[in-house]
């Protein structure tokens, strides 16, 4: 019962993400015994391998309160410890935003932010490399008694007076009324944010999660909606079928999850829990399935979604179906159903992902290896057969071979001043690249424009110079798409020239491209734009409004732009190395043509020693292809997707018929 379909999934996934890393270690040293690596080259398989390592499952949920979603998180992942793990009691739920994840050097801790900090500037990335910020509270993971209490904070609320609230952005007279309270204190949450570290078996493969406490916490803090919700490879949206689809559901919806439609990148789905209200032993089991349908048909038909994006389900009853290990129970909650969708959904769009991530990086080192391999194999197979007519023949046979190997050399030479001639134009076209991909033109911008947005008297004129900043940060990107495209078409033609004049066979550019980038920051301006003409923005006090929206646009934005400037560094000092190590292969093979027709025509004797020696190196060389081969293999394959009898029998059936007639 313990071992669920998603966590069976999830294990398989780690394994095949070891396999991947492994492959990529054995490449690695695969090139140190051919003496083939590179400061670049080993800086591009590094990165990969700490990528692999680091990789995160992530499923972020978001509901409005008193929708069951703490229960579902406890009910999917936690339920074998036999305790609602997180706080999920009427009354107790939590507060503030949580991350949940296995921090390898960190340890077992809940690290809590206070709610003061939003008086900061300082956006809430800022304050991760801050320790000091947050209070920590330890525990042991052998007791989950003891991980229960520690998580309780996480309810943990506080009284205020009325014009504390308002400056924390907590309190707004057009929600909660003109009227200040009798006593002009209000209750808001003690922590900001939370981060929560424990071995927990599916944590410690990877997954992590993100809960996210109503529209409060998500219209307060924009950094939830332009940071942390984008990362996550599934947003699970919860409602409740005893609510149906509030003015509040709804506002969540369009404002903050509804961008979030599935893609290449994301699975969204729709959760509505608590079908256990609708269940009437009065009723006949046809007329509950019919209400739960008209349910599921009625939020398909608000939301402007397909039905099999909606799972209805019991969270309390899978909760408490796993702990007593109750199968039927289980079947009937319906939270199998909706495991098979973060199983074959979030673990396949993720294992996408890291395959696309490989393949742009180290397969295309290891394609170049083989190349290099390859021209080495068919040069000694050129230097064999030219020493087997050597072997014997007159003098002056001999020496036009050396006339020719000199031709060679000759050759070589001039393709070496061409290539250094085309370095210099593509130096300057690649910094042009670079230079319009720095971080301080964004930087620029924004302390421009921060001054003009406390300036203005009015939430319009605010408003105002935010899309001014926007639009300015579209135009940078623009240039540097523009860059890009420039660069791109003259390496384009640097390889073709060599592939056409100088007789380099086989050979093509890894090109930069910025398009990852470009939907990055769209989908930023897109959830800033939404923020911008948001209720909240409109609601909030001006100077929270300003803080929290340019500290998020300042650290999104500049931590993109970031990465894509050094992506661009990287790339411009390495997409010549092709070639590069072309022309180091021909400058190898031919001195040692030279060395060896030197040889034979001083000594006068049987070349059958080199011949030997040749030959030998060939067949080592073969082997080494193979053995490259078998790697390159390794890091093409997908993950072996191994389904339950149930979930082969109906691919993805979660309809309101089949989860309510299971039971």
């Amino acid at each position: 019962m313990s071992n669920m379909q998603f966590q069976d999934q999830l294990q398989a996934y780690a394994g095949w993400r070891q396999n991947l890393s492994d492959a990529v270690k054995r490449y690695q040293s695969w090139l140190d015994s051919l003496n083939l690596a590179d400061p670049k080259i080993e800086e591009i398989v590094k990165n990969t391998l700490d990528n692999l390592q680091n990789d995160r499952i992530t499923i972020a949920f978001a509901a409005e309160f008193s929708r069951g979603k703490t229960e579902l998180i406890n009910a999917l992942f936690f339920a074998e410890t036999g305790l609602r793990l997180l706080p999920s009691t009427p009354g107790r739920t939590t507060m503030c935003p949580a991350e949940i994840f296995f921090d390898h050097k960190g340890g077992n801790y809940v690290r809590l932010l206070p709610i003061e900090s939003r008086l900061d500037p300082l956006p809430l990335i800022g304050f991760r490399n801050k320790p000091e910020a947050w209070s920590e509270i330890e525990f042991s993971s052998e007791s989950p008694e003891e991980m229960q209490e520690a998580f309780q904070e996480l309810a943990a609320v506080k009284k205020v007076n009325v014009e504390d609230a308002k400056k924390l952005g907590l309190y707004h007279e057009e929600i909660h009324g003109s009227q200040p309270p009798v006593d002009d204190m209000v209750e808001i949450p003690r922590w900001r944010h939370a981060m929560i570290s424990f071995p927990h078996p599916l944590l410690k493969q990877g997954l992590a999660i993100l809960d996210t406490p109503g529209l409060n916490a998500l219209g307060s803090e924009p950094e939830l909606t332009l940071s942390l919700l984008p990362s996550a490879q599934a947003i699970v949206f919860v409602l409740a079928a005893d609510t149906g689809v509030t003015k509040s559901d709804l506002e969540m919806w369009r404002n903050y999850v509804k961008s979030y439609r599935s893609s290449d990148s994301h699975g969204l789905a729709v959760v509505m829990n608590k079908i256990d209200t609708l269940w009437d032993d009065i009723k006949s089991e046809d007329s509950i399935n019919e209400s739960i349908a008209t349910q599921v048909s009625s939020i398909c038909s608000i939301l402007n979604i397909k039905q099999n994006a909606v799972f209805p389900l019991t969270a309390k009853g899978g909760l408490l179906a796993k702990i007593k290990e109750d199968q039927s129970a289980l079947e009937k909650s319906g939270v199998l159903g909706f495991e098979s969708f973060l199983s074959d959904t979030v673990l396949n769009k993720r294992q996408e992902i890291l395959l696309t991530s490989v393949s742009d990086n180290v397969l295309y080192l290891v394609d170049g290896s083989a190349r290099v391999v390859t021209n080495k194999m068919l040069n000694i197979k050129r230097q064999l057969e030219e020493l087997r007519k050597v072997d014997g023949q007159s003098q002056s046979a001999n020496n036009k071979l050396m006339v020719e190997a000199r031709e060679e050399q000759s050759r070589y030479l001039s393709n070496v001043d061409a290539f250094q001639s085309s370095r210099r134009v593509f130096a300057q076209q690649a910094k042009r690249l670079v230079d319009s991909l720095d971080a301080v033109r964004c930087e620029e911008i924004m302390a421009r424009t921060r001054p003009l947005m406390t300036s203005k008297a009015t939430t319009i004129g605010m408003k105002n110079v935010m899309k001014t900043l926007l639009e300015d940060l579209q135009t940078i990107l623009q240039d540097a798409v523009d860059s890009t495209e420039e660069t791109r078409r003259l390496v384009k033609a640097i390889y073709r020239k060599f592939e056409q004049e100088e007789g380099f066979e086989d050979i093509s550019p890894q090109l930069f491209s910025i398009k990852k980038y470009q939907f990055e920051l769209e989908e930023i301006f897109d959830e800033a734009e939404a923020f911008r003409v948001s209720a909240a923005a409109t609601l909030l006090e001006q100077r929270v409004v300003i803080d929290r929206f340019y500290g998020s646009i300042i650290f999104r934005a500049k931590e993109m732009f970031d990465r894509a400037h050094q992506e661009a560094i990287n790339w411009a000092s390495s997409v010549m190395s092709p070639i590069l190590h072309q022309i180091k292969e021909q400058k190898k093979f031919i001195e040692n043509r030279l060395v060896v027709l030197r040889k034979v025509n001083s000594a006068n004797e049987s070349v059958d020693n080199e011949l030997k020696e040749l030959q030998a190196t060939l067949v080592n060389l073969q082997k080494r292809l193979d053995e490259l081969q078998l790697i390159k293999e390794e890091l093409q394959s997908p993950m072996a997707v191994e389904k339950t009898q149930d979930s082969t029998e109906e691919e993805m059936d979660h309809s309101p018929s089949a989860m309510s007639a299971a039971g």
